[in-house]
C-alpha cells in the first residue's frame, strides 16, 4: 500500500506543465538592455552567460604533490 502511494506521488510530481514562459497578465519583461538591437526573450533572459557561469580553469590533481612554500601561511600570534 505504501509503495503504491509513493509511486503515485512520484508520478504526479513529474506532471508539470511544459509551456513557454511568459510574463503574468498586466506585467512586462524587463526593459531592453542598452546597446542591444532587440528585446531578449524569456528563454534568453534565463540562459546564463559565460561571465555568470565561468568554466573551470584549474587542473585537478591526479596524484599527491607537495605544496609550494607559502610565505603568508604564518602561525597564529601569541
Amino acid at each position: 500500500m505504501k509503495f503504491a502511494v509513493a509511486a503515485t506521488l512520484l508520478l504526479l510530481a513529474g506532471c508539470g506543465s511544459r509551456q513557454e514562459l511568459r510574463p503574468k497578465d498586466g506585467a512586462s519583461l524587463p526593459p531592453k538592455p542598452y546597446a542591444v538591437a532587440t528585446d531578449p526573450t524569456a528563454v534568453e533572459l534565463q540562459t546564463p552567460d559565460n561571465q555568470s557561469r565561468p568554466g573551470r580553469s584549474e587542473d585537478l590533481l591526479n596524484r599527491s604533490q607537495e605544496r609550494r612554500d607559502d610565505k603568508f601561511d604564518l602561525p597564529p600570534p601569541g
